[in-house]
């Protein structure tokens, strides 16, 4: 049986590309600690590769440092380098990934900024209490800011 279970934190953001066929493929690489004894660890690391919907939720809610637990099957590549040096490169292809560390900063960035846009046009939008207009309205200068770069 083929079958990774992985609990680590991410070393990199996840990298997204698209493939000629209109597959998306995202790559990324997770830190593990294994001990040792004697309180020492040891960190080992893991390149982990998602396809297709999967790709595209890690791609955007997944950040340096964001813990993981993932399962999936290890898979082996070889390939040929112009040289005609022959390559190995062995990958967790994940089926699963939880997100165990929450939300990144900037994705709560962004929603901040959406409900001072909404605030700005004059239209609550649905669950909008009115906090970005008071921030705006007590003239934060942190809000002035987003505000300048909101409207540009």
């Amino acid at each position: 049986m083929n079958r990774v279970l992985l609990t680590g934190r991410l070393t990199r953001d996840p990298e997204m590309r698209a493939l000629a066929s209109g597959k998306h493929v995202a790559s990324m690489s997770i830190a593990t600690n294994e001990y040792i004894g004697n309180g020492r660890e040891k960190a080992e690391y893991h390149a982990v590769i998602t396809w297709d919907k999967l790709a595209d939720i890690c791609a955007q809610y997944l950040g340096k440092g964001s813990m993981v637990a993932i399962e999936g099957r290890l898979q082996t590549r070889q390939w040929d380098d112009e040289a005609g040096k022959r390559h190995w490169r062995t990958e967790v292809v994940a089926a699963s990934v939880e997100m165990l560390s929450g939300r990144r900063k900037k994705d709560y960035a962004a929603d901040a900024l959406a409900a001072q846009a909404q605030a700005l046009d004059g239209e609550p939008g649905e669950g909008d209490d009115g906090t970005a207009a008071s921030i705006l309205a007590a003239g934060d200068p942190e809000a002035d800011e987003i505000e300048v770069a909101a409207v540009a």
